[in-house]
């Protein structure tokens, strides 16, 4: 390669083993990204938007330059110049020279050259030479020495997962917080339960949302343990695991040097040809993501249920109003938070069948289909922090409980009647079930009136503690003249 410079048409020239190409003349980046620009305008979407894919890239090239430097394969002076980029990078420099669209041929080798020509340029550049003086600095001799796409690219791929995963452990930790808070609001607010949208038995509306809370903390812990599985790493393997043109020393040198770097705790895959080309982590990874996209996305159904109306659905709960519902219907306010939630989730559901369809694509030593595995995921794993983070802000921190609504629900319901079954018999229990939905009187009322049980007795029985909660002691009701013998 050579570094020519046009001044007037602003562009140099390089190299590479297909021929001669004109690059502008401010890029960092190289020849081999330029192939990429034309050959992959398939997304509009650069590298550039992934940020911890670009962290972890130079993370990557960073231990690997001390790890050579180490081994004696580059100059320490070089190794220093390439670790200076690197931190500038992931400091958050250069991010927008990373231009090559993320779904790419070449198993994710655009993304690689793209890595090594930008911290190349910008290496040159701190030594007092030009863009394109690759004798000085080169790309591949010196800032891909001992690497090989199919072993930086997965790395990094995990790397960078492991940096958006703990974004979202920490966003649904907010999340949890966000709907005890609710539950303890909304303790001793009585309601109606159902299933199969019919109604059940009686329950707070503190119970729902701390059912709520506990799903999410749930998925926490499942997440949490697919970090371990991401940190296991192929460093070392090269091109396809056997270790050729790297030092027999370099991949337990290079992973210490990435976890020094990173604080991250990585070990080396015991067999780096499995490794290499495997993407089963990749699966488990994207298929714990569509679990608790889907869960998220269940109770979104059930705030837009609860909250439905606000005069003809269930209106139970109050959503914030965020903005104007309808061009045509005025005053019209509508769920619009968990609206866009569901949709995260089913853009969730389809990127993992995505990833799916990638892993069972890989051939004999590597699969090909990285990058869309990586786009998938790491958008997946984006849209889900954002989302969850607007669903606490935006929604849950200020959902308020309509308790009048609720207070005459349970007065009226039926499934209250479930209680006095132990007391009453489920046959009577059934006779004024449907009684009282034929003449909308309360159950407490037609049992007094049945002469079944007292109104005291009653009233003891349908305490919202005993509706609401395991029965830890029984209550012992005095018998009546014709009542059903107990059931107890």
């Amino acid at each position: 390669m050579r570094g020519v410079t046009s001044t007037a048409e602003r562009t140099r020239l390089e190299t590479d083993s297909i021929g001669e190409l004109a690059i502008p003349a401010d890029a960092y980046w190289g020849v081999h990204t330029a192939r990429a620009l034309e050959n992959f305008p398939i997304t509009r979407r650069a590298i550039a938007n992934y940020p911890d894919l670009i962290r972890a890239l130079a993370f990557v090239k960073l231990a690997a330059a001390r790890a050579n430097a180490e081994l004696g394969t580059i100059s320490a002076e070089k190794a220093e110049i390439i670790e200076r980029v690197c931190r500038e990078i992931v400091d958050g420099a250069w991010h927008d020279q990373f231009v090559v669209g993320v779904i790419q041929g070449g198993a994710g080798t655009s993304t690689n050259m793209n890595t090594n020509e930008v911290i190349a340029n910008r290496g040159l550049e701190l030594l007092g030479h030009g863009r394109g003086e690759y004798a000085h600095l080169h790309p591949i001799d010196d800032v891909n020495r001992s690497q090989s796409t199919n072993d930086v690219y997965p790395t990094a791929i995990k790397l960078a997962m492991v940096f958006g995963l703990q974004r979202l452990l920490a966003e649904h930790r907010e999340l949890e917080r966000a709907f005890l808070a609710k539950g303890d609001e909304f303790a001793r607010v009585l309601k109606i339960g159902r299933t199969q949208l019919q109604d059940a038995v009686p329950m707070t509306l503190g119970q729902e949302f701390r059912g709520f809370a506990h799903t999410i903390a749930e998925d926490h812990d499942r997440l949490g343990e697919v970090i371990p599985w991401l940190n296991e790493i192929n460093l070392g393997a090269t091109a396809i695991g056997t270790g050729i043109t790297a030092d027999a020393r370099y991949a337990d040198a290079v992973r210490r040097h990435l976890v020094e770097v990173t604080g991250i705790e990585m070990e080396t895959a015991p067999d780096l040809i499995e490794a290499t080309s495997d993407a089963g982590i990749f699966m488990t990874a994207s298929g714990t993501l569509k679990r608790a996209a889907v869960k998220l996305s269940k109770i979104c159904n059930d705030l837009r249920l609860l909250s439905s109306g606000p005069q003809a659905g269930l209106g139970e709960i109050n959503l914030p109003a965020r903005q104007a519902g309808s061009s045509i219907m005025p005053g019209k306010v509508n769920p619009v938070i968990p609206e866009v939630v569901n949709q995260v989730a089913f853009s969730v559901i389809g990127a993992d069948a995505t990833v799916t369809a990638a892993a069972e694509a890989g051939q004999l030593q590597l699969n090909a289909f990285e990058p869309v595995i990586a786009h998938s995921i790491l958008q997946s794993i984006a849209w889900l922090t954002n989302a969850e983070r607007t669903l606490r802000v935006n929604c849950i921190d200020g959902i308020t409980a309509n308790e009048s609504r609720l207070a005459a629900q349970v007065e009226m319901s039926v499934g209250v009647v479930t209680a006095l079954t132990p007391y009453i018999g489920y046959a009577a229990s059934a006779t004024l079930a449907h009684e009282a939905l034929l003449t909308h009187a309360s159950i407490a009322d037609l049992v007094v009136q049945s002469g079944l049980m007292r109104r005291e007795d009653v009233e003891r029985v349908l305490a919202p503690e005993r509706l609401t909660a395991p029965i830890t002691s029984a209550i012992t009701l005095p018998p009546m003249p014709g009542a059903l013998p107990s059931t107890e």
